[in-house]
């Protein structure tokens, strides 16, 4: 384990939860800092909660290194915001050849301000779960862009940070091993019964993988990874 800490870009989805319970297992101290931009999956919210009371009830040694939760309103993102995750519209591919669930900018200004956060604090090791392997191309996801924000933040900031991005080069069926290598069937089903990923916020249909619509690109992807992993497991 560092000695360091760790401020967790945390929204209660899988990668997420699985993110934090890395960085729970490598740091010290660690706090989580959450986006409320209008998203119209806003049950997520709800989920980061139910996440941090199952970590601090089921895992002793992550209790005392979970500290504050920061939540901050990113409304304006919402605002200015024409996509599927911010309007009541139809999940389709756009003419650039992305899905219109990409939020331009997201990334970026979660990263910023998850750093002006961190600043404020002494958290200079920032943990977010993009990845690059199994993923819609959001662009603000990739490896390229988050190292060139890290040195940008750095320079702009006049302290150097860290962007730590574990399940960057893992697929999703790597990222429920991860979570079973970090906390063994405890965390898995905190990730299935607690964590949230559908776009469409739906919690009313319990799948194997977890709760969603089943249908939308974030259950697919959870979806086709959990039933990989389990396939391997046999």
């Amino acid at each position: 384990m560092r000695h360091g800490q760790a401020l967790v870009l945390f929204s209660g989805g899988q990668d997420s939860t699985t993110c934090l319970a890395w960085a729970l297992e490598h740091f010290g101290h660690v706090e989580t800092i959450g986006f409320d931009y209008g998203q119209r999956h806003q049950v997520e919210l709800q989920a980061r909660q139910q996440v941090l009371t199952a970590l601090r009830a089921e895992f002793a040694q992550w209790r005392e290194r979970l500290g504050e939760d920061h939540m901050i309103d990113l409304a304006v993102l919402g605002q200015i915001s024409d996509t599927a995750l911010t309007r009541e519209t139809e999940i389709v591919m756009d003419a650039a050849g992305l899905p219109n669930t990409f939020v331009p900018g997201r990334n970026l200004l979660f990263f910023q301000l998850a750093a002006a956060v961190g600043y404020r604090r002494g958290l200079h090791t920032l943990v977010g779960g993009m990845c690059e392997t199994d993923f819609s191309g959001y662009p603000d996801c990739r490896d390229d862009t988050l190292k060139a924000l890290q040195v940008a933040v750095s320079l702009g900031m006049g302290q150097r940070f860290t962007f730590e991005t574990p399940l960057m080069w893992l697929d999703k069926a790597d990222t429920w091993q991860l979570a079973h290598t970090l906390g063994g069937q405890a965390l898995v089903d905190i990730v299935l019964e607690q964590s949230h990923t559908c776009y469409h916020g739906v919690r009313e249909t319990r799948h194997a993988w977890g709760y969603g619509c089943g249908n939308c690109p974030a259950c697919a992807l959870r979806k086709a990874g959990f039933e990989r992993w389990q396939a391997l497991q046999n």
